[in-house]
This record gives structure tokens, sequence and C-alpha cells, in this order.
């Protein structure tokens, strides 16, 4: 693993541990050139993904950037990192155990937005905006109305 910070390609692994229930190697190391410290996960791919974006182009699907897209919905919330690497692994690991290879861009924001859900209401909300192009303030009272309805109706006939 080369160094993040002088870039010499020979590092040494002083620790690892399982992370996220097993599903991640956490490993720290150190780097005998600088003495630089540093943090890395290692993730099993199942398979080799491929987005299928609106426009018909395909691109490899990107992990960080979907972790990106989530943490831009999260942000300046009060939401623990594990909570949101925890949702991002699962929505990842929906993905490889689906069979398909291909997976449109929409599926991808589907399961992002049902990720949200469970996580924070208002990243959801703001996932929502984006992923659903919201155009007019009706946008947002249809979205918090669909927020309330699952959960509020459920509940609401356990109470009677």
């Amino acid at each position: 693993m080369r160094c993040p910070f002088c870039q010499s390609d020979d590092t040494q692994v002083k620790d690892s541990r399982p992370a996220e229930d097993g599903s991640v190697i956490r490993r720290r190391r150190v780097c005998p050139v600088c003495a630089g410290r540093f943090t890395t996960f290692e993730r099993v791919q199942l398979r080799e993904l491929m987005v299928v974006k609106k426009s018909g182009r395909r691109v490899p699907f990107d992990r960080d950037k979907l972790m990106h897209s989530v943490q831009v919905a999260l942000r300046k919330r009060e939401v623990d990192a594990e909570r949101v690497e925890r949702a991002v692994s699962g929505i990842v690991r929906q993905l490889e155990s689906s069979g398909e290879v291909e997976i449109p861009s929409e599926e991808i924001g589907r399961l992002a937005m049902e990720a949200l859900k469970g996580v924070d209401d208002i990243a959801y909300i703001r996932f929502a905006s984006v992923y659903r192009n919201f155009s007019v303030a009706k946008d947002f009272h249809n979205v918090i109305d669909e927020l309330g309805q699952p959960e509020n109706s459920a509940s609401a006939e356990n109470e009677e």
C-alpha cells in the first residue's frame, strides 16, 4: 500500500481487525520512510457493477460517489458516521446481491432514498429534492406527506 504522505510503496501493517460487522477489515499502517500512520479498509467486492445513466452511458459503480451523495444529504445533521457507513454498505450489498451487473442510476437513487428514510428525515427530503428534481414547493409537501404515511398509519392502526 502506498503511503499517502511520502508516496513510498513500502508500508507495514501494524494492526488488523474486523469492522462493520465483519464485512470489512480495518488495517492500521505505518510508513518506514516518513513514519506516517494511516488506516485502510479492505472490502469484498462480489462483482464489478456498472451504472447505466439516464443518457444510456455506462460507468463503473463508485462506492465513494454514493457515500459522498449520502454525506451531502446529511450535511450538518447529527448522524453517527458508523450508521452512515452501515447504510451505504447495505445499499452496496443489495446491488451486488441483485444478480445484475448493470444497475440503472434510478435504482441506486431509490435505494439511497430508502436508506436515508431510516436514517434522517431531513436528509431524505434533501436527497429526494435532487433525485426527483423538485421544481416547486409543492414537491416538498408531497415528499413530506410520503414520509409520514407508512409509519403513522401503521402506528395509528396499532393504537386502535
